[in-house]
């Protein structure tokens, strides 16, 4: 029997066996970007495991760009040497594979999370962090407004970054804008006190990921998918504060600027009530995006079960299952789901014999 969670779906020139779709998690195992044997197993192995896309962790743009010294990279040609191996792999096994562009902006210069995860100064080896305003997103440190140069010159690190996922072979390329993270810092009022183009008005505010798209749907192939990752809501009460609404509207924009899919996840610079945080509880967000733009969407959220995520699928709530933490406890969810679903998937052949 088919079910719609195991039905594939076709985004440009890129066909996906399944609606089913790794999370980007950081790792925080990466000395000067570099990824190796651990990426290789942890991505590796949900390919094995039957997703229809892995996307990698969020991938920095520039040294400046990281959250943490440990993030992985994509500002140089040993990166893009680093990530190949890790993006044939996944393929072998019958994945996609997409790599998530992001820069944290006012979120970075931090120590490894085992180590605290505080902020790090410039004489500790840190850096000092800019965003769209002069903000304090950690209690340590305020950072630095961007001029209009350091802003294009971000543009043109994406764009850069773009070339180098096309070279390392990676299937798809997608912007992380939410999360509080640069994208994030820009669009929502909380954060962007800007009054030149980057700042005051939606257009204006929405600018830099608007150009950064632009930018990189020019340097990459016409068939190859971009998708970004929207915090759907900002989880405040400020009248300023980013709302469904605005999402909608910009995913509008981001769509007639040649985005594919769009990832509805939440937050950033606060938490939702503990209360309202169920199964499923983002899922709304991109039901609503996809209703009234017809993008496509990636539903997110404490989606933990094969019948959570076929329904999602089936009632046309959303066009792709993105899981996270589901995926850390279970590496061959998939393989789990297409049984207890009653529906047949390829299972790799030294495997067959627990199928």
């Amino acid at each position: 029997m088919d079910s719609p969670l195991f039905s594939p779906l076709e985004i440009r020139s890129l066909h996906l066996k399944n609606r089913l779709v790794m999370s980007p998690m950081q790792q925080y195992v990466s000395p000067e970007g570099l990824v190796g044997a651990w990426h290789l197993v942890h991505l590796g192995s949900r390919a094995v495991g039957g997703v229809g896309l892995v996307i990698t962790e969020a991938t920095a743009v520039s040294p400046e760009g990281r959250n943490t010294l440990f993030d992985t990279g994509l500002w140089n040609e040993a990166q893009v040497a680093a990530w190949q191996p890790v993006v044939q792999f996944v393929q072998a096994q019958g994945a996609k594979i997409a790599v998530q562009l992001w820069h944290a902006g006012g979120k970075g210069s931090h120590a490894h999370p085992a180590a605290g995860f505080h902020y790090i100064a410039p004489a500790e080896g840190g850096w000092i962090t800019k965003s769209a305003s002069a903000v304090s997103l950690d209690p340590h440190q305020t950072s630095q407004a961007l001029t209009v140069a350091e802003i294009q010159a971000l543009v043109g690190d994406f764009r850069e970054a773009a070339i180098r996922a096309v070279q390392a072979g990676f299937d798809a390329i997608e912007l992380h804008a939410g999360h509080g993270y640069l994208f994030h810092q820009f669009y929502s009022e909380l954060t962007n006190h800007r009054s030149d183009e980057y700042g005051g008005s939606f257009d204006n505010r929405i600018r830099l990921l608007v150009e950064t798209v632009q930018a990189i749907r020019a340097v990459i192939p016409d068939v190859m998918p971009l998708l970004v990752r929207l915090s759907a809501v900002d989880f405040s009460d400020e009248p300023q504060a980013w709302h469904l609404a605005d999402s909608v509207r910009l995913a509008a924009v981001l769509q007639q600027h040649g985005v594919d899919v769009v990832t509805a996840s939440a937050g950033g610079f606060g938490a939702p009530d503990r209360s309202k945080v169920v199964p499923l509880y983002q899922v709304p967000y991109a039901e609503k995006i996809r209703a009234a733009t017809g993008v496509l969407t990636g539903a997110v959220g404490l989606i933990t079960t094969p019948e959570q995520a076929n329904t999602i699928i089936a009632s046309g709530q959303a066009d792709l299952v993105v899981l996270a933490r589901e995926l850390l406890r279970d590496p061959y969810f998939p393989l789990r789901a297409a049984a207890a679903l009653h529906t047949k998937t390829p299972v790799p052949v030294p495997y067959t014999r627990a199928f």
